[in-house]
C-alpha cells in the first residue's frame, strides 16, 4: 500500500527524486553561504546540519503531494512553475513552524530562510526549463536549421502555433513575425522578433529568403484575409493559414496544424454558434424528414441533424445515385440511427401521402427545390410544379399529419424577385405563412432565406474549378456583379437554428451574411490560391448576365421589416403579401394555367401572385422596386391565440375543406 501510494505521488521517477532531494540540500547551503559571505561560522554549520533534516522531510513531503514530482520538465508550464512555487511557501511555512516547536527558530538567521524559498524556486524552475530547451532544442551555439518560416500575426494565435512548433520539432525556422499593430513592433514572441507590419512581406520575405508563409489571424475579416492573400500571392512563396477555434474544436483540424487556404477563409465572418441544447431538445428522439435530402444543403442538413440523435431520418429524394451515398454516408458514420432513404418527388402527391402517413414526421426540412436561375427560365413549368406546388402539398402533408414543425428553406433570390426561380420560392414563402388552410394547423410552420453557398453543386465555386482545371479562362457576367455567400455548414447551422428559435415562429429567419463580394474579386483570389496570377496565367472574361440574373442581390425589400433575436447573427423578417383568400384564389388559377401546359401564362399568372417580380429586361440595375400589395393577414401569427382566429376567420369554408380542396387541387395534376 505504501509503494502504491508513493507511486501515486510519482515517486517512482528516482532520477526526478534524487535531483529534487539535491536541490533541497544545495539551496539549503547556498543559503547559508550567501547571508554569511562564503564563510559560514561553525555554529552556523551545526544548526545547518541539524535542521537540514527537517526540511528535506517536510519538502520532500509537501511536493510530493502538491504532485510536483508528475510534472513533465519536457513540457514546463507557468501552471507548473505555480505549483512548485505553491508548494515551496507552504513547506517553509511548515518548516518554521517545526523549527518554533523544536526551539531552533530563535538562532535561525530570518534571511537564511527567504533565500532558501527563492534559491530552491530558482534551481528547481531552472532544471525544468532546461530541460525543456534541450528537448526543443534551443541552444544558442546550433545553427538554425528547417523551412525558413515567415509568421503573419503576432497575437495569441501565432503565439500559441509557435509554442506547439516548438515542442513538435516540426522542422521550422521561423524568421519573425508581421502585424499591423504598431505596438507590436520591435518585440519578440519566444525569442522570433516582429519585423513590421503585413504590407513589408514581399520586401521582408525576399529579405529572409523565406520559404513558407503562414497566416495566424484567426479573427481577421473577409476584407482583411483577401488583402493578405492577395499580399502573399504577389511574394511567389508557398503561402498556408492557421486553422479556426471551430475547426479545431470540431476535429476537422489537426491543432495548430497548417493547411491550405480556402475560398471558405475570404469570407472572414464570425461562425454562427448553435444553442445545441435548445437544438438537441427539439430533435432528439424525433422522426425528422428533409425533403432534398442528397442535395448540397439537403445532405448537410441530414449530417448535422444525425448528430442529435433523432429517432429515425427520413431522407426524400429523387435522385437514386446520390441518395444511394448520402444513406451509406450516414449509415456508417451512426451505425445506430434510423436512417430511411425515400425514392419520391415532392410533386407526387400520392407518394408524399403514403410517405407521411407511414412515418409520421415530427420535423419538415423542405429543401427540395430547383434553383439554378437560367435554367428555371428556360423550364417555367416544372420551377412552379416543383417550387410551388412542390412546397405546397409537403406542407399540406405535414399538417394533415400533425408535424410539430415545418422549416422552408429559401433564398434571397425570392427578394424582389427578377427571375422564375426567384418567384417561386417567394410564392413558396407566402404559401407556407399565408395559405389559409396552414395557418389554422397546428404545425409551426416558417422560413429561412440565405444566399448563395459556397460548395453547393452547380454554384460558381466548383465552376470556377473546373474552368481553373482545364486551365482557363474563368467565366464572370459582368465585372461588378455581387452576391452574398456563406458555407454550407454555415447555412444548415442557421436552418436548425431557426427551426430552434421562438421568434422564427411564422417568420423567415435571415442571417447577416456580413457585406456581399464581387464575383470578380472571388474568381481573382481563387487564381491566386492555385498559385497563379490573374490575367497573366489564367484569364477571365465577361459574358454578360444571363436571363433572370440580377447584377445585385438583396436580403429584404423595401416593405419587410426585420427584428433581432437571441441569436446575435440571426434576425427575423416580417413580410407583406397577398390575404389568404386572394393567395388561394390565386393558386387555383395557376394550377389550371400549369395542367393546360402554357409556360407563357404561367408567367403573367406568377406576376399577379408576385408583384414584386419584374423580369431582369424590365428593372434598372440597383433600382429598388416598391410594389402595391396588401398587407398579409394571416402569416404572422404571433400566438396562436392571436393568429390562429385570423387564419380561420379567412379561411373559405374553414380549415378542412381547405385542406380538402387543396389536395384535390394536387391530385388533379
Amino acid at each position: 500500500m505504501a509503494i502504491t501510494r508513493l507511486r501515486h505521488f510519482g515517486y517512482r521517477r528516482p532520477v526526478v527524486i534524487a535531483t529534487h532531494i539535491a536541490l533541497i540540500a544545495l539551496a539549503y547551503l547556498a543559503a547559508f553561504a550567501l547571508r554569511f559571505d562564503f564563510r559560514i561560522p561553525h555554529q552556523e554549520w551545526r544548526l545547518f546540519e541539524g535542521t537540514l533534516p527537517y526540511l528535506l522531510v517536510i519538502r520532500f513531503a509537501v511536493l510530493g503531494q502538491m504532485r510536483v514530482f508528475r510534472g513533465s520538465w519536457r513540457h514546463v508550464s507557468l501552471h507548473d512553475l505555480m505549483t512548485l512555487a505553491t508548494s515551496v511557501t507552504l513547506s517553509t511555512v511548515l518548516f518554521v513552524a517545526v523549527l518554533f516547536l523544536t526551539g531552533a527558530l530563535a538562532g535561525m538567521s530570518r534571511s537564511v530562510l527567504l533565500l532558501d524559498w527563492m534559491l530552491f524556486i530558482f534551481l528547481g524552475g531552472g532544471v525544468r526549463f532546461a530541460a525543456r530547451c534541450v528537448r526543443e532544442g534551443q541552444r544558442p551555439w546550433r545553427a538554425a536549421t528547417g523551412t525558413r518560416t515567415l509568421l503573419i500575426g503576432a497575437g495569441v494565435a501565432a503565439e500559441r502555433f509557435l509554442r506547439h512548433s516548438l515542442h513538435s520539432k516540426r522542422g521550422l525556422h521561423f524568421v519573425g513575425l508581421l502585424d499591423d499593430s504598431p505596438r507590436l513592433h520591435r518585440l519578440s514572441l519566444h525569442g522570433v522578433p516582429v519585423l513590421g507590419a503585413i504590407d513589408r512581406v514581399g520586401v521582408l520575405a525576399a529579405e529572409h529568403d523565406v520559404e513558407q508563409l503562414v497566416i495566424a489571424i484567426p479573427s481577421a475579416t473577409g476584407v482583411q484575409i483577401r488583402r493578405i492573400v492577395t499580399l502573399c500571392a504577389e511574394t511567389g512563396v508557398d503561402f498556408k493559414i492557421l486553422p479556426s477555434l471551430e475547426e479545431m474544436l470540431d476535429g476537422s483540424t489537426q491543432a495548430a496544424q497548417p493547411r491550405e487556404v480556402q475560398i471558405e477563409d475570404l469570407l472572414g465572418r464570425e461562425p454562427v454558434y448553435l444553442e445545441l441544447d435548445r437544438v438537441e431538445r427539439d430533435l432528439a428522439h424525433r422522426t425528422v424528414l428533409v425533403t432534398g435530402g442528397a442535395g448540397s444543403i439537403g445532405s448537410e442538413l441530414a449530417r448535422q441533424i444525425a448528430g442529435f440523435s433523432p429517432a429515425r431520418l427520413v431522407l426524400l429524394e429523387q435522385a437514386e445515385s446520390p441518395l444511394y451515398y448520402v444513406h451509406l454516408e450516414l449509415r456508417r458514420a451512426y451505425p445506430g440511427l434510423d436512417v430511411v432513404p425515400v425514392i419520391g418527388d415532392v410533386a407526387d402527391p400520392e407518394r408524399l401521402e403514403h410517405v407521411f402517413s407511414t412515418y409520421r414526421p415530427d420535423y419538415v426540412f423542405h429543401a427540395a427545390a430547383y434553383k439554378h436561375v437560367p435554367m428555371m427560365e428556360a423550364n417555367v413549368t416544372e420551377a412552379v410544379r416543383n417550387n410551388v406546388f412542390g412546397t405546397l402539398w409537403v406542407a399540406e402533408a405535414a399538417a394533415r399529419h400533425g408535424a410539430k414543425k415545418f422549416v422552408l428553406i429559401s433564398t434571397d433570390k425570392a427578394v424582389n424577385p427578377s427571375s422564375v426561380m426567384g418567384t417561386t420560392k417567394r410564392l413558396a414563402e407566402r404559401i407556407v405563412l399565408g395559405w389559409p388552410a396552414l395557418c389554422a394547423s397546428s404545425t409551426d410552420f416558417r422560413a429561412v432565406r440565405f444566399g448563395n453557398v459556397l460548395g453547393s453543386d452547380g454554384s460558381v465555386v466548383p465552376l470556377f474549378k473546373k474552368q481553373l482545371a482545364a486551365g482557363g479562362p474563368l467565366t464572370v457576367t459582368d465585372p461588378g456583379v455581387t452576391r452574398y455567400f456563406m458555407s454550407i455548414p454555415e447555412a444548415v447551422q442557421l436552418v436548425l437554428q431557426a427551426a430552434a428559435l421562438p421568434e422564427a415562429a411564422s417568420r423567415i429567419a435571415m442571417l447577416d451574411m456580413g457585406e456581399p463580394i464581387r464575383i470578380l474579386d472571388l474568381a481573382e483570389q481563387l487564381i491566386r490560391l492555385s498559385g497563379l496570377v490573374p490575367y497573366r496565367d489564367v484569364e477571365i472574361v465577361f459574358t454578360g448576365l444571363r436571363p433572370g440574373e440580377k447584377l445585385n442581390e438583396e436580403l429584404m425589400s423595401l416593405m419587410e421589416s426585420g427584428e433581432p433575436t437571441a441569436v446575435e447573427k440571426i434576425r427575423v423578417v416580417s413580410t407583406g403579401g397577398l390575404d389568404g383568400a386572394t393567395l388561394q384564389a390565386g393558386i387555383t388559377r395557376l394550377h389550371a394555367t400549369l395542367a393546360a401546359g402554357m409556360p407563357a401564362s404561367l408567367v403573367s399568372e406568377l406576376r399577379e401572385l408576385v408583384p414584386e417580380y419584374v423580369p431582369q429586361g424590365e428593372r434598372g440595375d440597383g433600382e429598388a422596386f416598391i410594389p402595391a400589395i396588401p398587407e398579409l393577414e394571416c402569416a404572422s401569427r404571433r400566438s396562436m391565440a392571436d393568429g390562429a382566429s385570423k387564419c380561420a376567420a379567412r379561411d373559405l369554408g374553414g380549415a378542412a375543406s381547405a385542406v380538402d380542396r387543396s389536395l384535390q387541387l394536387g391530385f388533379e395534376s
